[in-house]
């Protein structure tokens, strides 16, 4: 699963003119869950967002308090397109994303774990599938991305080195600085 998750002022998503949910301070969250997310996902990413320290304490300290700390709200959108892969041409390919029928079972069970950990009548979220128009105002802005599992690269990264050779060495290994 992946999530962009926003510290926003407020946030709300319309449906066809009509305004289905809206929050006040809090985090504006898209969710993009893949072919193979699972029950260990949902909880994994679920308390990650919980659990972010992207707001500041009573103290006023930057980064020291969590989305329960200040009492704040969660809006969810679950969005597919957070699965694609872009890295060959120029259309979005989408078979990352897990299918619609099964993946608004999943969308449900992490918006209801979310629930189960922090407050059901915080968490709120947008019409499942529906085009939807979603307006946020972003605080700071401040903006992360999630991912439930250890993220890895499709295509190994160049070695440090390699680009420092390719470069006309502008760039040293770490090797090369500590001598």
């Amino acid at each position: 699963m992946r999530a962009v998750v926003q510290r926003v002022l407020s946030a709300s998503v319309t449906v066809n003119s009509e305004i289905v949910s809206e929050i006040s301070r809090g985090l504006m969250v898209l969710v993009g869950i893949g072919v193979d997310d699972n029950a260990a996902d949902v909880e994994n990413l679920a308390k990650k967002i919980l659990s972010l320290k992207v707001f500041s304490n009573s103290s006023g300290d930057m980064w020291k308090a969590n989305v329960k700390d200040i009492q704040g709200e969660i809006l969810c959108v679950s969005q597919f397109t957070l699965m694609a892969n872009t890295s060959k041409g120029n259309k979005p390919d989408f078979h990352r994303a897990m299918p619609a029928g099964q993946s608004q079972a999943t969308y449900a069970s992490f918006l209801q774990f979310m629930g189960t950990q922090y407050s059901p009548g915080k968490i709120k979220d947008g019409k499942f599938g529906a085009m939807m128009n979603v307006s946020l105002t972003n605080e700071g802005p401040v903006t992360f991305t999630l991912d439930s599992r250890k993220f890895e690269y499709i295509t190994p990264p160049i070695p440090t080195q390699a680009v420092a050779q390719s470069s006309g060495g502008l760039i040293r290994s770490p090797d090369e600085t500590s001598k």
